[in-house]
């Protein structure tokens, strides 16, 4: 063997080895899949999804399923090349979906948020629908800043009850009893967590970004209505505002005779606010191919979603084009009397 031929066999090897490492590099990219879906008026963990307590249920049948995406958020080169070729899959940037700055805690607080606040939009809506009016508000953080003074005291979820004493129900009320004290004073807030007692915590407030003469903790806040009874969501492992609309079907029809599936499964997405108005979601594709695979077959699909979702509907799968809670129970009332009916549809 020459002395050329030699060099060049070492040389493809190292390109060979280097090739087979870069493979394993990692890329700034996530990797969206099909995730589980999970039935409304199913259980989790033992219990029913929705819990209704203080007002009369009726039983009904069929399914009404969330969809979810499952996200890989660490990916490799060759992670990314497998993903970019399967149709049932997306790669997309990794600041779509986590923005720079912030970190992987502040994310997962921010979905839980998000979660916690699609359930009480959902609830409202479903409520709305039925004429059923608010007896009260309360104050639920939806965020704790990062490096905000409310940091390892407070979180998402936390019911604020009063701020030194003042009984506390609107975040007009909440940012009033703050702003008595000048930045740098401590409040004292009692709060309640995951439905326990109420508990205090003293507070240093901190200058506000926008104005140093305000005084603020560091959070943000939605606020969560009260009725004369009670409705509980309970789902671990999902976040996200996206199962707004199906939390509110769920609801609506457990608290309704007769049933809106007509025995079918019946999937979908789309966030929710109070007033019944269905907002786009991301990841329809992926969410599309999990209804087929869990037997749906209609898809209940935001109208800003539907140029996407008509692309990549897996066939056997009818779309169903929403834009209200109205739209959505109105549409499921005329296929379950007549499945061949004409509903909107993408």
């Amino acid at each position: 063997m020459t002395r050329r031929t030699q060099t060049l066999l070492v040389a493809s090897v190292l390109s060979l080895l280097l090739v087979v490492a870069g493979l394993w590099l990692p890329v700034p990219f996530v990797m969206l899949s099909p995730g589980p879906v999970t039935d409304t008026l199913g259980r989790s963990d033992g219990k029913p999804l929705i819990e209704i307590s203080g007002h009369a249920t009726y039983p009904t049948s069929g399914k009404l399923e969330l969809t979810t995406v499952e996200e890989v958020p660490k990916l490799t080169v060759l992670g990314a090349v497998r993903g970019w070729m399967d149709d049932g899959r997306a790669v997309v940037p990794r600041e779509l979906i986590q923005p720079p700055g912030t970190s992987d805690e502040q994310v997962r607080q921010e979905n839980v948020a998000a979660m916690i606040d699609s359930q009480d939009q959902a609830t409202a809506a479903a409520l709305d629908e039925l004429h059923i009016a608010p007896t009260g508000t309360s104050v639920v953080i939806h965020q704790v800043n990062d490096l905000s003074p409310a940091v390892g005291k407070l979180r998402a979820g936390d019911v604020i009850v009063s701020v030194d004493g003042a009984a506390v129900s609107t975040q007009e009320q909440l940012r009033d009893a703050i702003a008595r004290v000048h930045p740098g004073q401590p409040v004292a807030i009692s709060y309640i967590r995951d439905n326990g007692g109420p508990t205090a915590t003293s507070i240093a407030t901190a200058p506000a970004p926008d104005d140093p003469g305000r005084p603020v903790i560091g959070i943000t806040t939605t606020e969560k209505h009260s009725y004369p009874f009670t409705v509980k969501i309970s789902l671990a492992d999902v976040g996200g505002p996206s199962a707004g609309l199906m939390f509110a079907l769920g609801i609506f029809d457990l608290l309704t005779p007769g049933q809106l599936t007509n025995g079918q499964t019946i999937a979908g997405t789309g966030t929710i606010d109070g007033n019944g108005t269905v907002g786009p979601i991301g990841g329809i594709q992926q969410k599309l191919l999990g209804a087929r695979r869990s037997g749906a077959a209609v898809f209940l699909v935001p109208a800003a979603n539907c140029t996407d979702a008509r692309e990549s509907a897996p066939a056997g799968l009818k779309l169903v084009r929403v834009e209200t809670l109205a739209d959505a129970i109105s549409s499921l009332n005329a296929l379950s009397s007549n499945p061949a009916v004409g509903v909107p549809s993408c």
